[in-house]
């Protein structure tokens, strides 16, 4: 039996572009066979709905509202509702997984670290980092290629949204240097899409366990 996983999406609560709320993607998922799924709504230097007028701890409660909303309708129908984010910068997003909302909450303004000390401050905190669609050709992405290998902990190399020469890249660049991959839909609402993921031999009883898959190469992408 396998266990198939999304690794990249969004909800309207917390994520400006999105269209469908964190119940109707937690209902949309479950109805397609998913065993679970990752909040990864942008992070408050990306597209999010965040007031920027509040304090640093009531933004990042807002930044986990999509997560906790979707947990609890996860948590009612037997989807099971992991944490992330999407952090940008210059247009670049990473998908950051492992951390929680003290972690957040713990580490004011650290929206505004270049993608070194960004990277350095997940990894020793005990996060991963993926790039996301590393070769998407956008207007609005000033970074439009991946970063140094040795700052990231896996690459997006299947997007949804990515036109096929944008993902081929990404699969290109990660073999080239030996990264870990996973695929992703990049969902922004509840239907519309190619839905893609990974899939896992075992469930995952936490987002470590599939961060682990990951890294370990022990996945299979869903093309």
């Amino acid at each position: 039996m396998e266990y198939l996983y999304e690794t990249h999406m969004h909800t309207s609560e917390v994520s400006g572009c999105a269209r469908s709320s964190a119940s109707q993607q937690v209902a949309a998922y479950k109805q397609r066979g998913y065993t679970g799924i990752i909040i990864t709504d942008h992070f408050i230097n990306g597209y999010t709905s965040c007031p920027m007028d509040l304090p640093w701890d009531k933004q990042m409660i807002h930044v986990a509202s999509g997560y906790t909303a979707a947990k609890k309708a996860g948590d009612a129908c037997g989807l099971d509702v992991f944490f992330g984010w999407e952090f940008t910068i210059r247009g670049a997003d990473f998908l950051t997984y492992g951390l929680d909302l003290e972690f957040l909450i713990a580490n004011p303004d650290f929206d505004k670290l270049d993608f070194e000390e960004y990277s350095a401050l997940v990894r020793r905190s005990g996060g991963y980092l993926a790039q996301a669609h590393p070769f998407r050709d956008a207007y609005y992405i000033e970074h439009n290629y991946p970063v140094a290998p040795h700052l990231i902990d896996g690459v997006e190399v299947i997007n949804s949204v990515c036109a096929r020469r944008e993902n081929e890249k990404a699969l290109a660049f990660a073999k080239a240097h030996d990264l870990p991959m996973q695929a992703g839909t990049d969902s922004h609402m509840s239907s519309g899409y190619k839905y893609t993921g990974i899939k896992l031999r075992e469930r995952a009883g936490s987002i470590h366990d599939i961060i682990e898959a990951i890294v370990s190469k022990n996945v299979t992408l869903i093309w």
